[in-house]
């Protein structure tokens, strides 16, 4: 059976960059992420120092040990992760495509040992906004978790660094992408509050 992406684009439109960049519904990925080598199964590069943050998650990591930190059940609750590129002005449309297929086809490579799927749900698309803020940034993706364990196990490095812990397919992912990306901004969130409009709101009170 062959994968098509799920979610809505505006691929219609005349624009070239926005056609170039929806190619990928009529082929798919090219290639199975776990055919790739995964180089970055060894140590993180040496010289590369570590955020605060990614620093307070390793603490963590090895205080309760690498199998609870990556558990199902670890702090279970809707996650989202969001991570935005800026691509190299040397790659080309099709590559850009095939990391945006890649991306999304992590929705059914990215598995537990058991086949249990790590992420509910992935979507994408360019950035439209004309408030001048984008730092130049040209395309977002939103991956939506059922708790920070799976979220734990899907990104790995530079948090994990045993294999035994890290989801393989994402690894390969990265390093197939991280030739054409010239800046990768990545923004983790544990949804605490949603707010909506109330069915009522804008309506006449009757007479």
């Amino acid at each position: 059976m062959t994968y098509r992406p799920s979610f809505r684009t505006s691929c219609g439109m005349a624009s070239a960059v926005v056609l170039a960049t929806c190619s990928f519904f009529a082929t798919g990925a090219k290639a199975d992420p776990y055919s790739l080598p995964i180089a970055s199964y060894g140590p993180v590069p040496v010289g590369a120092t570590p955020s605060a943050s990614t620093v307070s998650l390793q603490q963590l990591a090895a205080q309760v040990g690498l199998a609870a930190f990556t558990a199902p059940n670890w702090h279970e609750g809707t996650l989202r992760h969001i991570v935005m590129f800026r691509y190299k002005s040397s790659s080309t449309p099709a590559q850009r495509s095939e990391v945006t297929a890649r991306f999304l086809h992590l929705a059914q490579d990215s598995r537990r040992a058991d086949g249990k799927p790590l992420v509910v749900s992935i979507e994408t698309g360019m950035q439209t906004s004309g408030e001048g803020t984008d730092d130049g940034l040209q395309q977002a993706f939103l991956l939506t978790f059922r708790s920070e364990g799976d979220r734990n196990y899907y990104v790995g490095k530079p948090v994990i660094t045993d294999s035994a812990y890290f989801d393989p397919a994402h690894e390969a992912f990265k390093q197939f992408a991280a030739p054409y990306l010239e800046k990768v901004v990545v923004f983790d969130f544990s949804v605490q509050a949603v707010s909506a409009p109330s069915a009522s709101h804008g309506k006449r009170r009757g007479r």
